[in-house]
């Protein structure tokens, strides 16, 4: 009937649609590319062990997969991981390269390169230290007033980070600027570590982190600046004097009652005394202050006294000896001593005595005869010879009988 009719037929065009339908369907299969990600991937900072910290600029890296047309190409940042192998980077050692892996979310897709495969990073310890904090002032105070001493609270500060950043500080400032305000200045100021340029290091905790600066504004018409000057007692040792007498500073700015320091030409220290001294010295002298009157930056005067030997002469009368005489021979002098006057510190001449001077004359083997010989005076270090009278000696050599 209508079924068996044409069957041959009917059975070859549906063998043909089936093979048709089986081609087309793996032509619908994806088809597997390559494809490098459009963007960049940044590297997610490690876990590393308590008390270190990973040094070193992880950046970002560029990926490429390989995976299904319609995937591989269609991936967002966040179906990515880029983590760091820190596999033989030990504390303590200089910068190591730490391989880069990357990973995607979906499983059909597969990372073929990873560019930069490796970062150089160095693993450091962490370490502290408390420094005092210094007051930068960033501007002028308002015109005819001046800053006095300032004050910073809390006065240190405890800089915590890589051992290598934290020895690079030379110093921690905060720094404060005047407004128009005449008023004594009070301002918060973040802590910062300076390295010896002046520079701010990056990477450092500072506690705490602010500070309170204090800086008392000052009309300048109420300070004055005045000299300092020096006050001694006693005698310093024999045979030294005083040369020189110097004051650190040498003036200072006071501040107070405008009546009160009109009238002030200078400043004493307190008395020093310099009983026996026979060196330079610098003595620690404090200032004396009238009432009322305070220096506007404190400071600690100190009074150096320089000390040197005199210098004088002395004569010493002193014994000709004759050296080089010939075998069975005599001599007579014309002058059996001299007298030398030798020029040098008074102490050092003072301590000399009369057998540390000696003159020789050279009879240099000669045969008996009359000869007259040059005086030869040998002085002790730190003298010198000023004069020898006589300067020539006759020697008179006869055969010994």
């Amino acid at each position: 009937g209508i079924v068996t009719h044409d069957l041959p037929l009917k059975l070859t065009a549906l063998l043909i649609a089936i093979v048709f339908a089986i081609v087309n369907a793996q032509n619908a299969a994806p088809q597997e590319i390559v494809a490098a990600f459009d963007g960049r991937v940044p590297i997610e900072r490690p876990e590393v062990p308590s008390g270190f910290v990973l040094q070193g600029n992880l950046g970002d890296v560029a990926v490429t997969v390989r995976g299904p047309q319609g995937v591989a190409d269609h991936l967002s940042l966040s179906d990515f991981h880029a983590t760091l192998d820190l596999t033989g980077v030990d504390a303590g050692q200089g910068p190591r390269d730490a391989r880069v892996n990357v990973t995607v979310s979906d499983p059909k897709v597969k990372v073929v390169d990873v560019t930069p495969l490796t970062v150089s990073v160095r693993l450091e310890r962490i370490t502290s230290r408390t420094l005092a904090v210094q007051t930068r002032l960033a501007n002028d105070p308002p015109k005819g007033m001046q800053a006095g001493q300032t004050s910073v609270s809390p006065g240190e500060v405890r800089v915590i980070g890589p051992e290598s950043a934290v020895a690079q500080i030379a110093a921690v400032f905060a720094t404060v600027r005047f407004g128009d305000v005449t008023t004594d200045l009070t301002q918060s100021a973040p802590a910062v570590p300076v390295d010896a340029s002046g520079l701010a290091i990056d990477g450092l905790q500072v506690e705490p982190g602010i500070v309170i600066v204090t800086v008392p504004v000052l009309p300048v018409a109420t300070t004055r600046t005045v000299p300092i000057l020096w006050s001694l007692k006693g005698a310093v040792a024999p045979g030294y004097w005083i040369s020189r007498v110097s004051t650190d500073p040498v003036a200072v700015t006071v501040s107070g009652d405008q009546t009160v320091i009109a009238s002030l030409e200078r400043l004493d220290t307190v008395t020093v005394d310099v009983t026996g001294l026979n060196t330079s010295k610098t003595i620690l002298a404090p200032l004396i202050l009238p009432d009322g009157v305070n220096l506007v930056q404190p400071v600690d005067a100190s009074v150096t006294v320089t000390v040197v030997p005199l210098a004088g002469t002395r004569p010493f009368f002193v014994g000709v000896s004759v050296i080089n005489l010939a075998p069975n021979t005599t001599v007579d002098l014309d002058a059996p001593s001299v007298t030398v006057v030798l020029a040098g510190p008074a102490p050092t001449l003072a301590g000399l005595g009369n057998d540390q001077v000696t003159v020789t004359v050279d009879a240099a083997s000669r045969a008996p005869g009359t000869y007259t010989v040059d005086a030869v005076v040998k002085a002790p270090t730190g003298t010198t010879v000023q004069s020898v009278q006589p300067t020539r000696i006759t020697l008179t050599i006869k055969s010994r009988q």
